[in-house]
C-alpha cells in the first residue's frame, strides 16, 4: 500500500475515506481492474451506480440482449481455473446467463466486499498539493485516493428521444437500458418501439410473436444480418475448453480481437463468381464473420462498400414479403459496417406477420407522446406500452456525467470540448493519476471488448505498480504527447468509411446538445497495433509522460 502519511494529509485535506485507488464502475472492466489492483496488495473502493455488478449485463435486461462475439471469446482469459470451470451454455450468450458469469468471478475472486452497489459517483476533484483525488456520491459522502481509475463503459450514457409529452403517456414506458428487473406481460398488448438499432433489433425480433400489436418507429435502418446461434454440446464444449491458447493467440493477432480475420484480398481481385460465393459463405457463418472477415477494402473502398452493400439488400428484400416494407429496412444514407451492424435471429421475417407494422418516421415524423400513446403527422395511435430503443450518449457521455476537474479546477468536458484529447487513451494531461479503461482514442471502442479491456488494465496496473516502487506520487502524459497521440488517430480514421456516416461510432446523438459534430472517438490502427504502442511508452521508460 501507499505510505501511511501520505495517505493521512490526503484524508485531511479533504475530510475523506482513503484508499490507494478509486475505480468507477463494476462491469467488467471495473472488476477485473479491482482483482488486478488488489493483487498488488493495494486498497481499493469501487463505486457502481447499479444495484449489483455486471455493467452493461446488469442494466440490459430487455427481451433478447445477449452477445454478439462468441461467447467463450468474450469471458475472461486471466485465469485458466476460470476457463476450467465454466461451460457457456450458447455460442451468443443471453444477457441472464453472462449476468450469472459476471457476479460469478466476483464470487470466485472474493471481489464483492471491495465493491460498493447503489453508489452514483457525482463529481472527481483532483487536489494538486495532496496529489490524490476527492470522490463525491450522490448522497454527498466522499473518498479520495492516489489513483481514480474509470471503468464506465462507452454504452452506458442511455439517451431518450427529444420529444414532447415523455411524461404524458398513461401507460408503461422504459428505455431499454433501464429495463425492469421483474418480468413484463406482453401478453395481448400494444407496444411501440422507437428506434432500430442493435438494440432494438434484439427486442423487436423477440417480442413481436408475444404482443398483441407491434408497431416498430423507425428513423434510420440498419444493416443487419444473421448470428446463427445455437447451444453448444458437451463435445463442442471440451474441444472449445482444448483449444483455448490457439484461440486466445488468434484473438491478440486479429485487428478487433475477433476469430474473424481480415481477408487480405481485395473485393475486385476476384471474380464476380469467386465473390458472390465468398459473400454467399459468409452471410451463413455465424456472428461478426460477415463484417469482420470481408475483404480488406470493404470499409475505406466505397466503391467496394456499394457492392456488398447491395448483396445485403437483395437479402432483405427476399426475406420481408412486402416489397414497400422491405425497401424502408434498406439502409440509403450509409454502406454495410459504416455504423454499428446488428445481428439479428429472424428480424426481417417480424415484418412479415400480420401483428407488426413499420413506421417510417422520416416520411411521418414523431410529432409528440400523448397520454394515449404516439402521435406523427399522419395521426395518432393508442399504446399499451412504449420501449425506447434509442441508444446512448456514447464513449464520452458517461464521462460527461461526472464533474471531473483537474488542476486548476479544469473539467474534462472542457478539455475534450472539441473532441477528446488523450495520450494512449488512456489519460490526458492536466488529469494527473487518472486512467480511463474504456474511453476514447483507445482499441477497447472498436474491440471485442474483454479483451481490449484485459490490455488496458494490464498496463494501468503495472504503471501503477511502478508508481508504487519508484515513490511516483503524480505522472500525467505531456500536452505534446497528448497532441501527437490525438492526432495520430485521428490520421488513422481519415480512411475510414464510417467517418463520413453520423453514428454513435461518429460522437454524433441529436438528442444530447453539442453532440451534432462528428469526432474520431476509436482506435483504428487495430489491437495489436494498439498494444506494441503501449508496449513501446513502457519499454521507454514511460516516454510522453512525466512522472514526479
Amino acid at each position: 500500500m501507499l505510505d501511511t502519511a501520505t495517505a493521512a494529509a490526503g484524508n485531511k485535506t479533504s475530510g475523506a475515506r482513503s484508499f490507494d485507488a478509486i475505480v468507477i464502475g463494476a462491469g467488467i472492466a471495473g472488476i477485473y481492474q479491482l482483482y488486478r489492483l488488489r493483487a498488488l496488495g493495494l486498497s481499493v473502493r469501487v463505486f457502481e451506480t447499479g444495484g449489483g455488478v455486471g455493467g452493461t449485463w446488469y442494466w440490459n435486461r430487455y427481451p433478447g440482449a445477449r452477445f454478439d462475439s462468441e461467447s467463450y471469446t468474450y469471458g475472461y482469459a486471466f485465469s485458466e481455473e476460470l476457463l476450467k470451470e465454466w461451460n457457456w451454455s450458447e455460442h451468443f450468450s443471453p444477457q441472464p446467463e453472462t449476468q450469472r458469469y459476471l457476479n460469478h468471478v466476483v464470487d470466485r475472486f472474493d471481489l464483492r466486499r471491495d465493491i460498493q452497489c447503489d453508489s452514483r459517483v457525482k463529481a472527481a476533484d483532483f487536489d494538486e498539493t495532496a496529489r490524490r483525488w476527492t470522490v463525491t456520491l450522490d448522497d454527498g459522502e466522499r473518498y479520495n485516493a492516489r489513483f481514480l481509475i474509470t471503468a464506465v463503459g462507452p454504452l452506458s450514457a442511455d439517451t431518450l428521444p427529444r420529444l414532447p409529452g415523455l411524461d404524458r403517456f398513461k401507460g408503461r414506458s422504459f428505455h431499454t437500458y433501464r429495463w425492469p428487473h421483474e418480468d413484463v406481460d406482453f401478453a395481448g398488448k400494444k407496444v411501440a418501439v422507437i428506434g432500430t438499432g442493435a438494440t432494438g433489433v434484439q427486442v423487436i425480433q423477440t417480442i413481436a410473436p408475444l404482443v398483441g400489436e407491434l408497431t416498430v418507429y423507425q428513423r434510420t435502418p440498419n444493416w443487419c444480418t444473421p448470428l446463427h446461434n445455437r447451444k453448444i454440446g458437451d463435445a463442442e464444449q471440451a474441444a472449445i475448453k482444448a483449444n483455448y491458447p490457439a484461440m486466445f493467440e488468434l484473438l491478440r493477432q486479429t485487428p478487433g480481437c475477433y476469430i474473424h480475420n481480415t481477408d487480405p484480398r481485395g473485393t475486385f481481385e476476384v471474380s464476380d463468381e469467386e465473390r458472390e460465393a465468398f459473400w454467399e459463405k459468409l452471410y451463413a457463418e455465424p456472428g461478426f464473420s460477415i463484417w469482420m472477415a470481408n475483404f480488406r477494402d470493404m470499409l475505406t473502398d466505397p466503391k467496394a462498400n456499394a457492392l456488398f452493400s447491395e448483396f445485403v439488400a437483395r437479402k432483405i428484400r427476399q426475406r420481408v414479403k412486402d416489397p414497400a416494407t422491405g425497401e424502408k429496412l434498406i439502409p440509403k444514407c450509409h454502406g454495410f459496417g459504416t455504423r454499428r451492424v446488428p445481428q439479428e435471429t429472424g428480424y426481417y421475417e417480424v415484418y412479415n406477420l400480420p401483428n407488426v407494422h413499420l413506421v417510417d418516421t422520416r416520411e411521418t415524423p414523431i410529432e409528440t407522446i400523448t397520454e394515449a400513446g404516439i402521435r406523427t403527422s399522419a395521426g395518432e395511435r393508442a399504446f399499451d406500452m412504449i420501449v425506447y430503443a434509442t441508444g446512448f450518449d456514447a464513449v464520452t457521455g458517461a464521462f460527461d456525467r461526472i464533474a471531473i476537474r483537474g488542476t486548476g479546477g479544469r473539467l474534462l468536458t472542457e478539455h475534450w470540448a472539441d473532441g477528446p484529447k488523450t495520450y494512449l487513451g488512456l489519460m490526458s494531461s492536466g488529469f494527473p493519476n487518472l486512467l480511463t479503461i474504456v474511453g476514447p482514442h483507445n482499441a477497447s471502442t472498436r474491440c471485442n471488448i474483454p479483451r481490449c479491456i484485459e490490455q488496458n488494465v494490464d498496463w494501468i496496473s503495472d504503471l501503477v505498480r511502478y508508481a508504487h516502487e519508484k515513490g511516483v506520487t503524480r505522472f500525467e502524459p505531456t500536452t505534446e504527447a497528448e497532441a501527437d497521440w490525438s492526432k495520430h488517430v485521428e490520421e488513422l480514421a481519415s480512411g475510414m468509411l464510417y467517418t463520413k456516416v453520423d453514428s454513435w461510432l461518429t460522437g454524433i446523438n441529436t438528442n444530447v446538445d453539442g453532440k451534432n459534430v462528428r469526432r474520431v472517438l476509436q482506435y483504428q490502427g487495430g489491437a495489436p497495433q494498439y498494444r506494441a504502442r503501449c508496449d513501446a511508452v513502457v519499454a521507454g521508460g514511460y516516454s510522453g509522460m512525466v512522472l514526479r
